[in-house]
């Protein structure tokens, strides 16, 4: 009777498992459907659909409004509703061009991605590359931080170029994102190997730039530091300065602006000339300091959505 229940349970289970994996291959193929439908839209087509998609995404679907209110009467507590009511439609606008120009990424062609994001002062990458240095490259959740994913078309042939990543539950549509963040000569490394990664690649001849989005909310249990970001004392991530010290890194950072729609500049500056003098947390506090100016400069273009500021104190 136990064997036979015993039996039963194993195949509860197998056949569970085997509907898991045929719902995400279904997943995956749905969704490359759809991604590769729309990264061959003309973008003059790709803008009037966007344009389509905006008032039933912000006024019916009413998509994370909550958070994203929450997230900007916080931050900015000087300005008005009026004023932050005009900031949240604009960043609403500006997620969905986002969301369709990342599917781009999947068709674009190097010359078309080099016209539509400009590398500007790449030497600050490029020079310790040159010089047989590894740069560790900081950045945020502002303007097209998928398409920083093309800076591979600007790098030095003495440099390779690798991005962190979280990766998606579903190994289907995890395939999907990797090659769209890879098409452009990046390297995808998941954030649990990162360390495994550097260190697998530190008997190779060209050094490594490698791209970490440092911005996100820590794990609860994970929060160890705090800052003062957009008038919030939030819990931020310090791997990112951690791995760069330990390595002997340099690090800058890339600050992303839309110039016009479908248009941006990542301008490339250092962070810091000798990250591992500084004391603990300083790499931290520079980069987010940095991030916080983009953000005043181009308030929608930042990534509302998330809710950032959940463990904030």
């Amino acid at each position: 009777m136990v064997d036979h229940l015993m039996n039963n349970d194993n195949s509860e289970r197998h056949t569970t498992a085997v509907t898991g994996r045929l719902s995400h291959r279904l997943a995956y193929y749905a969704t490359l459907a759809v991604v590769k439908l729309v990264s061959w839209i003309p973008f003059w087509l790709l803008y009037l659909l966007s344009d389509l998609l905006y008032w039933p995404l912000y006024h019916l679907v009413r998509y994370r409004r909550r958070i994203v209110r929450k997230n900007l009467t916080e931050s900015f507590p000087d300005k008005g509703p009026d004023e932050i009511r005009r900031i949240e439609r604009r960043f609403y606008r500006f997620f969905i061009d986002l969301v369709l120009e990342s599917c781009k990424l999947m068709t674009i062609t190097p010359e078309q991605m080099r016209q539509r994001m400009r590398f500007v002062d790449i030497d600050a990458l490029n020079t310790p590359l040159q010089q047989g240095q590894s740069v560790s490259v900081f950045l945020g959740h502002h303007g097209n931080w998928e398409w920083a994913s093309s800076s591979g078309l600007w790098l030095t042939p003495q440099g390779r170029a690798a991005q962190v990543y979280h990766q998606l539950n579903n190994p289907y549509l995890d395939n999907i994102m990797r090659q769209m963040r890879s098409r452009m000569g990046n390297e995808c490394v998941v954030m649990d190997r990162t360390v495994h990664y550097i260190v697998e690649g530190q008997g190779q001849d060209k050094p490594l730039a490698i791209g970490l989005i440092a911005d996100q909310s820590p794990r609860r249990h994970a929060s160890k530091h705090f800052l003062n970001f957009l008038h919030h004392m939030a819990p931020v991530l310090t791997g990112p300065e951690k791995v760069t010290k330990h390595f002997g890194f340099q690090a800058v950072y890339f600050s992303i602006r839309r110039v016009k729609r479908g248009y941006y500049e990542c301008h490339v500056s250092q962070l810091h000339d000798d990250p591992k003098s500084l004391a603990d947390y300083e790499l931290t506090r520079l980069y987010y300091q940095r991030l916080e100016q983009d953000i005043l400069e181009q308030p929608e273009c930042y990534l509302w959505t998330h809710n950032r500021f959940k463990y904030a104190r």
